[in-house]
């Protein structure tokens, strides 16, 4: 759906952009915790997640790929997905998880952004072309992230904040683990300084 941008001016950066503010202003319109918040964040996100594929996409089939707009990819992916949970947790004040749903959010939201860090020094410390967490049957793991607006216009988002808070800490740990045990492997690997 991208290839026609291809030649227009158009590029990955612009796209990561509208990835930026469409995933801003669901957060925003979700952490409302109504009705119309839930349908247009909902929307919105949907839009984001699709745009979060784009911007890659066209990097690559338009031959436009940079260690700049990488970096800005990664940096907006993080703080929108983290947002998410965030502002899921404010908006589900009123439903059943009651003041649990902001601290959940919180617990959801900053594992998310330490497994992913955890992640990017995982997948540079195994070597070009491996992946922290790859997908399978043309699945990637981000994919899950069209669901959360269907979710959100279901009102079943309560439930994946818990899901959330409970995973998303215990991946972040099996990933601190894998991450020190290539360290370990590489240090102990590496010669030490000659004797005399």
């Amino acid at each position: 759906m991208v290839r026609p941008l291809v030649g227009t001016g158009v590029t990955p950066n612009h796209l990561t952009t509208l990835r930026l503010a469409s995933g801003l202003a669901a957060c925003g319109f979700l952490a409302l915790g109504t009705d119309t918040g839930a349908w247009w964040g909902g929307g919105l996100w949907l839009a984001s997640a699709f745009l979060d594929r784009a911007d890659g996409e066209l990097a690559r089939i338009g031959n436009m790929m940079s260690p700049g707009g990488h970096l800005y990819d990664y940096y907006v992916d993080q703080a929108v997905n983290v947002l998410f949970f965030i502002a899921i947790g404010f908006g589900l004040q009123e439903s059943w998880l009651g003041a649990w749903s902001v601290p959940l959010g919180f617990v959801a939201g900053i594992s998310l952004l330490v497994c992913n860090w955890w992640s990017e020094l995982l997948e540079r410390a195994s070597g070009p072309n491996v992946r922290a967490y790859s997908g399978k049957w043309g699945f990637d793991p981000d994919d899950a992230l069209y669901l959360m607006g269907p979710l959100a216009w279901l009102h079943w988002l309560s439930p994946i904040l818990v899901g959330a808070a409970i995973a998303t800490p215990i991946i972040m740990t099996i990933t601190g683990i894998r991450l020190q045990r290539i360290r370990a492997a590489r240090a102990s690997a590496t010669p030490g300084p000659a004797g005399p």
